[in-house]
């Protein structure tokens, strides 16, 4: 919904909200659901609020903070608005996805309920219905594959 919503609200923070507002009405209104696709009634919903938040917007054009507009307020930028750093770390994450991608489904799932999700080991054989070892040995092997799939890209991961 964010992605529909954001191509109407260009203003990100703005679409978060007509989003949030979404759910909100979808969730009062839920009792006036005739059936058929969630998915489009939840979508028209958000067009709904989005086209609700441009007529408010033209009838009231300026801004409710004029004294905002200069940038001169803000704090000084951090290292998470570093160019590089923003570059960098989308490469990163592109690789990684195709790493993932590279690999078993068997040893994908294993890998990432362990080391991003945090799941235990015991947790993970119940989830997948498998033995300890078995959950042990796909992290292994799937570690195995990434190290090699990602072995020309390393310096990304370093630093």
């Amino acid at each position: 919904m964010f992605a529909l919503v954001v191509r109407m609200v260009p203003d990100r923070d703005q679409a978060s909200d007509v989003v949030q507002e979404a759910f909100f009405s979808a969730y009062r209104n839920l009792a006036s659901f005739r059936g058929g696709s969630v998915r489009s009634w939840l979508n028209r919903i958000a067009v709904n609020a989005a086209m609700d938040l441009q007529r408010a917007r033209k009838r009231r054009p300026v801004g409710p903070y004029p004294e905002l507009e200069d940038d001169s307020w803000q704090p000084p930028a951090g290292d998470e608005t570093d160019p590089e750093r923003i570059v960098v770390g989308a490469e990163r994450t592109r690789a990684l996805e195709a790493a993932l991608a590279g690999i078993t489904d068997d040893q994908r799932t294993a890998i990432v309920l362990f080391d991003v999700e945090g799941y235990d080991y015991g947790e993970i054989a119940t989830m997948t219905g498998v033995s300890l070892g078995t959950v042990k040995s796909r992290i292994h092997r799937g570690r195995l594959t990434l190290r090699h799939l990602l072995e020309d890209r390393m310096e990304l991961f370093r630093g």
